[in-house]
């Protein structure tokens, strides 16, 4: 089974509220560039979240990675810190980082990357709609 590479994919789901909004530019440019994201009530998501692995099968084990392992970590460092939050007020990575799929995303791998053996390769996709979902690194 030597350097036969194979990917392995964990899907988790999250519901967290935000809002689009740069503090450096006027109400009007807001609401403009970010339209309804920018309702200062903020707005929520049903997010999906697919965290991909890819390497080489352990001849022992037969895994690329234990699932369970993984969606131990996923639960513990970004379910239970994300989950039914509103991002902006209560998430610390959003503290001055407007919580964009695109910045949500990278956050995600940042958090996961230095919990995964350097060997396996980290891929995240975030799903902010069925229709919209951003993938890190691309």
């Amino acid at each position: 089974m030597n350097n036969k590479k194979v990917s392995v994919y964990r899907k988790e789901h999250f519901n967290a509220a935000h809002r689009l909004h740069n503090p450096d530019w006027s109400d009007e440019k807001n609401s403009m560039i970010f339209g309804k994201c920018n309702n200062p009530n903020y707005h929520g998501h049903n997010y999906e979240l697919i965290v991909k692995l890819t390497g080489e099968i352990d001849p022992g084990t037969g895994y690329v990675y234990d699932l369970g392992v993984l969606s131990n970590l996923i639960k513990k460092e970004v379910l239970d810190v994300f989950d039914h939050k509103n991002l902006n007020l209560d998430v610390s990575y959003f503290k001055n980082l407007n919580p964009t799929a695109e910045n949500i995303v990278v956050v995600i791998y940042d958090i996961l990357r230095p919990n995964i053996e350097e060997h396996l390769e980290l891929k995240v996709q975030l799903f902010e709609t069925e229709r919209n979902y951003v993938e890190y690194p691309a």
